[in-house]
Order: C-alpha cells, then structure tokens, then sequence
C-alpha cells in the first residue's frame, strides 16, 4: 500500500489483526526488516511497517528538510490517520527507534506501549551533536560520491555490525540486499537530517514518558547497553531486557528470542 503525505509516495507493509503496531527499521533497512516476524505477531497486531523517507519503496526526496526527525514523526502521525488509526503500539530499531521515541514525545496520547530496540534519545551536548554531525556529513558525501554499494561495503564493517558476520551468509545476503536496493541520495539524506547529531536530544524528557516501555539491548552491545541503563533510569514505567550473545541487531541475531519477548510484552506478561 502507498499513502501520500506532503508530495511523499511511502510504502506501507500491512498484515496482522488486532491492536495496531508500528514497526520502524533501521538505517539502510526497510519493512522487509519485519517480515520474519508477521506470523507471529499478526495473531496478535495489526502491523503497519513503512519504509521510512528515502529507504526502500518510499519516495527519497532531494529537499533536506522533508528527512527531519521531527518532519518525518509528523507524517507518520498522517499516515496513520491515512489508515484509519489513532493509538498504537510502537516498536523502533535504532534509527527507526529514535523516529519511535521522537513520535511519543510529540504524540504521547497515540502511543500505548513503546519498544526500543537499540535506541539512543539523542545526545547530551551542543559539542557531541556538533561532531556527530560532521561525521554524519562526511558519510553522506561518501554516499553521493562513491555510491551504495560501497558505503554498504564500509557499514557493513563498522564495530557495531561485528557480531553479524557470525550469521549463515543466507541472512547476510538478505540484509545486504536490502540495503543495496536504496538510493544514494535517501540514504545520504537521512544521515543529514535523522541522524544521531541532528535530533533533538531527548535526555531531559524522559521521565514525560508515561506509557510502558521496553528497553532492549544485545549483550555485546556495551555501548547501547549502558544507554539503556541511563534511560530505564528516567523512565517511568520502563523495563530493560538484555539479550544474551547478541549484538546491535537482535531482531536479526536472535530473532525467535526477540519475537516472543516483543510478544509477552505487549499481552503483559513480562
């Protein structure tokens, strides 16, 4: 399904019945991201899984300021009432958990339950945004000027994806497939306007989070684990789960574990 929202054609995955969930993928990544888990928790949800401004089948627009967190938190409040949904449960991974938590910040009645996995709330000083952004910056040029396939090459090889190169290379082709298929320009674009340095920072309003909230970290992952500590922290009603030898990317590491706990947690049993 394709909805329209301020001149931008998005690609939404749907399937499922029952309380509404959004799930929001990553960076490089698209709704396919999902499509291991909609057996499972179509029993239970309703899902709607766009692909975020300038990944996959959604439009990847040259104007930088449509890819702002806050821009893109706005027309997802569009799309969902384009489909007919008010409150809805939230599940984000890493950049898609930045957009998630984004959204409940400016949205918090349409959020029920809110899962991270992977997520940062920003960064804490004008200096830290200030070098993040330069850095982001360098990469997009890279993008622009080298093409996908070998900034996919270098993402790929990052610290933070170390612990993937253990999976059978049938789920490593499907990742790299995925990412191959986006377009220089949205990936580029997203790194300016979504990226970690160019969000707001969220630190100081975590505790205006009401709704409960999952934290989900992978155990090989310090860096994210011990923002999670800080947030579940400040955060109200959060619960913090740590899976065992994973990574940045549970859903793909240890996708079974990943699905059953998303799933207890949203029927309460956690």
């Amino acid at each position: 399904m394709y909805v329209v929202v301020d001149g931008i054609r998005y690609h939404l995955l749907l399937d499922g019945e029952g309380f509404p969930m959004i799930l929001l993928h990553g960076f490089t990544g698209d709704s396919s991201t999902w499509t291991p888990f909609i057996d499972k928790w179509g029993r239970h949800s309703r899902l709607i899984a766009p692909d975020i401004i300038g990944h996959g089948n959604t439009d990847s627009p040259r104007e930088l300021k449509h890819y702002h967190i806050e821009s893109m938190a706005n027309n997802l409040k569009t799309i969902l009432d384009e489909v007919g949904v008010h409150e809805v449960d939230l599940l984000g991974y890493s950049m898609g958990g930045r957009l998630a938590l984004t959204f409940a910040m400016l949205f918090p009645k349409r959020v029920r339950k809110l899962i991270l996995e992977s997520t940062s709330p920003g960064l804490n000083t004008e200096r830290e945004r200030e070098l993040r952004r330069m850095n982001d910056a360098k990469l997009a040029h890279f993008i622009i000027d080298k093409g996908v396939e070998s900034f996919v090459d270098y993402w790929e090889d990052i610290p933070l994806f170390q612990t993937m190169k253990g999976l059978p290379a049938s789920v490593q082709t499907k990742i790299r497939g995925a990412r191959l298929r986006n377009s220089p320009q949205g990936l580029s674009n997203s790194l300016l306007g979504m990226g970690t340095g160019s969000q707001p920072s969220w630190w100081e309003r975590l505790d205006e989070l009401h709704n409960d909230v999952l934290l989900l970290t992978g155990q090989e992952d310090l860096k994210f684990c011990k923002i999670a500590e800080a947030m579940s922290a400040r955060i109200k009603k959060a619960k913090w789960i740590v899976v065992e030898n994973t990574g940045h990317a549970i859903h793909v590491e240890e996708p079974e574990k990943f699905g059953t706990i998303v799933s207890d947690f949203l029927s309460n049993q956690l």
